[in-house]
C-alpha cells in the first residue's frame, strides 16, 4: 500500500471504512506492546537480564511504534478529509 493515498476522491463510506480499519490497527498494535512489555517485565522479574526476554520483544516494541506512528498519521489524514466534508 502507497504511503500517499488519494483520500479525496473516497465516498464518504469509504473513508469511514478506513478509519474502523485504521483503529482496529492501531488498537491492536498497542495491545501487542502491552505483552511484550509484560513479557520484558516477567523475563526480568524471573529471570533478569536476558537476550530473549528483554533485547528481542525491544527490538518489535520499537518496530511496532514505528509502524504506530504511520497509521497515527493517516488516520489524521483520514479524519481531516472527513472533518472537510461534513464542513462542506
Amino acid at each position: 500500500m502507497t504511503d500517499k493515498m488519494d483520500y479525496a476522491q473516497w465516498t464518504l463510506e469509504a473513508l469511514h471504512a478506513e478509519e474502523n480499519k485504521l483503529k482496529r490497527q492501531n488498537l491492536t498494535g498497542n495491545i501487542f506492546i502491552g505483552f511484550l512489555a509484560g513479557v520484558m517485565i516477567y523475563g526480568l522479574v524471573k529471570n533478569g537480564f536476558g537476550l530473549l526476554y528483554t533485547a528481542i520483544p525491544l527490538l518489535i516494541i520499537a518496530v511496532l511504534a514505528k509502524s504506530g506512528q504511520s497509521i497515527q498519521a493517516r488516520l489524521k489524514v483520514v479524519r481531516a478529509e472527513m472533518a472537510g466534508r461534513d464542513g462542506a
